[in-house]
């Protein structure tokens, strides 16, 4: 595709992507992978590509597809899976804002899947003394607060099975508990998180829900059906969305907190 054909207003379509990928992060000088624009951060590795057809019509590829997949449900799309340059591609952006809108999310996951909380927290754990314990504990708090904040980007500010946004009723709870994880990497990883109400964050913590490979409740025996319905367990309790490096840390809680 010609620079001239890069759109339904070529030169000035492809002036007004650029500056939506520039707006999200993607700082570096765009290239072309055939005839789709690329645009890639100096932050994050992932690569975005953007084919503009007529009528303000847009595809988006993703370099990585569990990035993809998440950007493409926050923006109430769907990513299908390919085997071409861009493992998931969402095909139907119409609409310079929507395309706009979707760079941002997807700027924003990046930033996200990339380790942000864990650099954050790297550097601010350098400024802090570490030397007692109510010093370690402090430093603590703020990878907590880290945490928590990536858990609200990542989940928009609602619980991942209620759907709850008042915030900050939701809690960030950590699938693998912070003492058990092996690195800060593990501790600051949003796929190591739910963002849950309060009855949720505290029935998880404790072992008596999880969820399994698909997304759906599990309660434990222990709970009898009246100690159910006092608690406000429902059945149908299912994860709004789940992906695969999320899996992982699933498969431990069921087998190390989960009360079976």
């Amino acid at each position: 595709m010609s620079r001239d054909r890069a759109g339904a207003g070529g030169v000035l379509d492809q002036t007004r992507v650029e500056k939506a990928a520039q707006d999200a992060g993607f700082d570096l000088t765009p290239s072309r992978e055939g005839p789709w624009m690329s645009f890639r951060s100096s932050v994050c590795p992932q690569a975005l590509g953007v084919l503009a057809g007529a009528g303000e019509r847009y595809r988006v590829g993703f370099a990585v597809a569990v990035w993809g997949h998440k950007v493409a449900h926050d923006c109430a799309t769907v990513a299908r899976f390919d085997t071409g340059p861009w493992p998931a591609v969402v095909d139907q952006v119409r609409g310079y804002e929507a395309l706009h809108a979707m760079i941002q999310r997807a700027g924003r996951v990046a930033c996200l899947l990339s380790g942000e909380g864990e650099r954050q927290f790297a550097g601010e754990a350098q400024r802090l003394p570490a030397t007692t314990e109510a010093e370690r504990l402090v430093i603590q708090r703020v990878g907590q607060a880290m945490f928590r904040e990536s858990l609200i980007d990542y989940w928009h500010g609602r619980c991942a099975v209620t759907g709850l946004d008042v915030l900050p009723l939701p809690r960030a709870s950590h699938i693998k508990p912070w003492a058990e994880c092996e690195s800060d990497a593990e501790r600051l990883d949003v796929f190591n998180g739910l963002l849950l109400a309060p009855h949720l964050d505290a029935l998880f913590d404790g072992g008596w829900i999880s969820f399994d490979e698909d997304g759906g409740a599990l309660v434990s025996p222990e709970l009898s059906g009246d100690q159910q319905a006092r608690l406000g367990v429902q059945p149908g309790w299912w994860l709004a969305e789940l992906a695969a490096l999320h899996i992982g840390y699933l498969v431990w809680h069921r087998r190390q907190l989960f009360r079976r």
